[in-house]
C-alpha cells in the first residue's frame, strides 16, 4: 500500500510538471506574437515617419525651389546614409526628379552645392508674374511646382519624388 501511495504522489509530480512546462511553452509563445507584433507596429511607424517628410509635400501646388533643394538634399543624405548609388526595387534609394523653368533636371539627389546654387540662380532669373492680393495688381515671385510621390512596393518606402 505504501509503495502504491508513492507511485500517484510521483505520477502527479510528473502531471504537474507536464502542465507547467506546457504553460511555459504556451506563455512564450505568446509573448513571442505579442513582441512581434509591437515590433511590426514600430516599424510602420518608422516608415510612415519617414515617409511624411515627402508626401507632406505632395499635391501642394505651392512648391518654391527651395522646397525642391531641400527634399533633393533629404532624399541625397538618406541615400548617402544607406550607402546607395543608384535605385533598384529592393532598396531605399530615393530619386528626385524637376521639370524646372530651366528644363527638366533628373537625378536632383546627386546634385552638389554648387549645382543647387546655379538652379537658384536660374530660377531668380525667371520670375513670374503673379497677382498680389494686398495691392490687386501682379508682382514677381518665383515659380511654383507640384509634387508627386512613389512609394516603393517593397519596402513600402518613398521611391521617387517629381516635381512639375
Amino acid at each position: 500500500m505504501e509503495n502504491a501511495s508513492k507511485a500517484l504522489i510521483m505520477a502527479a509530480g510528473v502531471l504537474i510538471g507536464i502542465m507547467i512546462l506546457s504553460l511555459a511553452v504556451y506563455l512564450f509563445a505568446t509573448f513571442g506574437a505579442t513582441s512581434a507584433e509591437a515590433h511590426r507596429q514600430n516599424e510602420q511607424s518608422r516608415i510612415n515617419q519617414f515617409n511624411t517628410q515627402f508626401t507632406s509635400y505632395e499635391g501642394k501646388s505651392n512648391i518654391t525651389i527651395y522646397d525642391v533643394i531641400t527634399l533633393a538634399n533629404l532624399a541625397k543624405n538618406s541615400n548617402e546614409y544607406y550607402g546607395l548609388t543608384s535605385s533598384t526595387d529592393s532598396n531605399y534609394y530615393i530619386t528626385v526628379n524637376a521639370n524646372l523653368q530651366s528644363g527638366f533636371k533628373a537625378g536632383l539627389e546627386k546634385y552638389t552645392d554648387e549645382q543647387f546654387q546655379q538652379l537658384i540662380i536660374s530660377e531668380m532669373n525667371n520670375l513670374e508674374d503673379q497677382a498680389d492680393p494686398e495691392t490687386g495688381g501682379t508682382t514677381k515671385a518665383l515659380h511654383r511646382y507640384q509634387c508627386t510621390v512613389t512609394i516603393n512596393q517593397n519596402t513600402q518606402l518613398v521611391k521617387t519624388v517629381n516635381f512639375n
